[in-house]
């Protein structure tokens, strides 16, 4: 795309599209209220508190604001390159949060028209990418509203400008590092004490917009995504300045440090790889806005994207020719020090995953984004028509043959309407399944699958179906059922589409959006659990059989988490279990006390605590709680005949709610 194509058609725009971009946000505090008083109160479901900026099943969204001439109307000198003149439109949003509950209809690759989405102006954030969500509590309501975080990214490309030296009223764009330059305005939200370390917070009752944390070290590369532990309410972010990922508590404060480089790979027979000191240097003269590799970023080898929290350890996915490992976080909520490689990401291109999501099933779900670009136009920020995204599930029973626990061949998903269908923008997640009208069901924990994506109904072969449907230069969401892996969905007519900023315009641009996050309460029901007390009802070892302590008596185990996963056999279910009396145990005795329910094994030894016991569970109903009879004991105690001390319990283990049937 040439600089004289875009950017004058685009100009010719910017009082229109500045105005209505204003208009917007005049009217985003009370947008959702409009809506659903203008069309959609005779069938959107109720909310527990109509007047917060986010509710179940709502879709918040990263991406570029876009860009505007300062004071074009007065036009500009003979011979003046439009481009040179270009910056971030500051007023135009960065963030924006969409009312995903009803679609309409049901999918036939048309674009949703949402009641206008609650925005997060550029000057307050800067450009940012990956998200995530809190639980939700406060202490001045007993309504369950979340807040949301946002990180700063150099994923949406790095401007950088000097003072205004021509007296036109405006800075001077520069690409190469020079004395006295800085980041553009709308960068990194320096206005607010920002920069390529912070992570914003959003709160989910009024949308006002603060600074909750700031990793100061980071030089301009910026955060690659973050994750939130709800058991023990902190954030995770991985830094692409120095590799590491950070632990946040709950107030913005960095607690420490998990090292990959250092710490992980020695896991797998790898060299320890410490970071290179490399920084990012905007007024020196190796700087290159357009070539990333001047940026700072950290080695591949060591350098961290996507992150996710699931059964109790956290994932993250590592290097361009991705890998997931993952690390356990312990009782109080430190890094566990158990760094595991899970899988190496099959794909048909080596690309860094820059986001990761569990189902309540257990599947995991990978999304790939493209090279770093950063045109200096605008017009790409990531290589696109490339990124994949997978599925993994477990292997069931593990296969021997195999190195990782995980399936060797993935499933994939079409994304967009471009072949090879891999349009990817690097964001995913889940979403509540829809019914036939096309309103959402909460029932439906993680029926769909969300995707951010690049031109996602751009197909000239198909443009006469896709007319009907709405425009076709569509840059934003993909929602389609978990279900439809490919070749089903192919092309993914079966999917909705939504765009991020409304305009449906510059269907050549590539990289202007990126993650994805979904509000949705029940992914914490099925599938994680918060410590189960049983007081009273555990023999303590060594007891007679039979002897039941007194009620104030602390239980001897404690089931930390439970995480659920669908496999060839049906479900699986993994328990992480804390040995509170210090029994010193390694095996474990289940069998089921629900009529028509089977556990199996019966009985199981792992290697070690941090090492989960995995219960097949056949027969029940999905979302019925299961009563499971369990034994935790020393398998040398057990073998040396008699009476061995066994803590017993009775675990009711309440089940997804989806099947894992297909």
């Amino acid at each position: 795309m040439g600089h004289n194509r875009q950017f004058p058609a685009r100009c010719e725009e910017n009082a229109h599209a500045r105005s209505g971009r204003i208009a917007k946000r005049i009217l985003k505090s009370t947008a959702i209220a409009l809506a659903i008083m203008a069309g959609f109160s005779a069938h959107a479901p109720a909310r527990a508190q109509e007047n917060a900026i986010i509710q179940p099943g709502f879709m918040a969204v990263t991406g570029f604001p876009g860009t505007l001439i300062p004071g074009f109307e007065e036009g500009l000198l003979p011979g003046v390159d439009p481009v040179d003149e270009t910056f971030i439109d500051t007023e135009s949003a960065s963030l924006r949060i969409f009312d995903m509950t009803w679609l309409g209809a049901p999918p036939s690759g048309q674009v949703v028209f949402t009641p206008p989405p609650f925005e997060v102006p550029t000057s307050e954030i800067g450009q940012v990418f990956g998200l995530a969500y809190d639980d939700g509590k406060r202490e001045e309501t007993m309504a369950i509203v979340p807040n949301l975080y946002a990180a700063a990214t150099s994923l949406h490309g790095l401007q950088i400008v000097t003072e205004d030296e021509d007296e036109d009223g405006r800075p001077e764009r520069q690409r190469r590092g020079k004395a006295g330059a800085r980041f553009m305005d709308g960068q990194f939200g320096e206005k607010n004490g920002g920069g390529p370390g912070s992570i914003w917070k959003i709160d989910g009752v009024t949308g006002a917009v603060t600074l909750f944390a700031n990793i100061d070290m980071n030089s301009g590369p910026g955060i690659g995504n973050i994750a939130f532990d709800r058991l023990h309410r902190q954030f995770f972010a991985s830094d692409l300045d120095s590799g590491l990922i950070h632990r946040i508590d709950i107030d913005g404060n960095l607690i420490d440090t998990f090292d990959h480089g250092v710490d992980g790979r020695p896991a797998r027979g790898l060299d320890p790889v410490g970071d290179d000191g490399a920084v990012m240097d905007i007024q020196g003269a190796a700087f290159d806005a357009e070539e990333p590799k001047s940026w700072g970023y950290t080695q591949e080898e060591r350098r961290v994207h996507g992150l996710a929290m699931h059964g109790g350890r956290l994932y993250y996915a590592v290097g361009e020719e991705a890998e997931i490992w993952s690390v356990g976080i312990a009782r109080d909520g430190t890094f566990a020090g158990d760094p595991r490689w899970e899988l190496t990401v099959e794909a048909d291109e080596d690309l860094p995953v820059t986001d990761i999501a569990f189902d309540t099933r257990g599947f995991m779900y990978l999304a790939q984004r493209g090279e770093v670009e950063n045109r200096y136009d605008y017009s790409s920020f990531a290589d696109s028509g490339e990124a994949s995204v997978l599925r993994y599930w477990r292997e069931s029973p593990d296969d021997p043959e195999t190195e990782s626990i995980w399936v060797p061949a993935p499933q994939e998903y079409a994304v967009g309407f471009p072949e090879p269908y891999r349009q990817g923008a690097g964001g995913i997640d889940l979403q509540y399944g829809y019914d036939a009208e096309g309103f959402f069901n909460r029932n439906a924990c993680a029926a769909t699958l969300v995707k951010t994506g690049d031109s996602l109904r751009d197909n000239p072969a198909l443009e006469d179906q896709l007319i009907e449907g709405g425009p076709l230069a569509v840059h934003g969401a993909q929602l389609t059922r978990s279900t439809l892996v490919r070749p089903k969905n192919e092309p993914p007519f079966g999917s909705w589409f939504a765009d991020y900023d409304g305009f449906f315009e510059d269907p050549e641009v590539k990289g202007h959006v990126g993650d994805v996050e979904v509000w949705r309460p029940c992914e914490g029901r099925t599938g994680y659990y918060e410590p189960i007390p049983y007081p009273g009802d555990i023999p303590v070892p060594g007891w007679p059989p039979g002897f039941r302590p007194p009620n104030d008596l602390p239980p001897c185990i404690e089931l930390e988490t439970a995480t659920y996963f669908c496999t060839p056999a049906g479900l699986e279910a993994d328990l992480y279990i804390h040995d509170r009396a210090g029994i010193g145990g390694d095996s474990l005795s289940a069998k089921s006390l629900t009529p028509g329910v089977g556990v199996s094994p019966s009985k199981q030894t792992v290697p070690g605590l941090a090492t989960p016991f995995t219960l097949g569970i056949n027969g029940h109903i999905p979302g019925e709680t299961v009563d499971l009879g369990l034994c935790f004991y020393k398998k040398s105690d057990a073998e040396a005949g008699g009476y061995f001390p066994c803590c017993k319990v009775t675990l009711p283990l309440e089940t997804p709610l989806e099947s894992c049937a297909p």
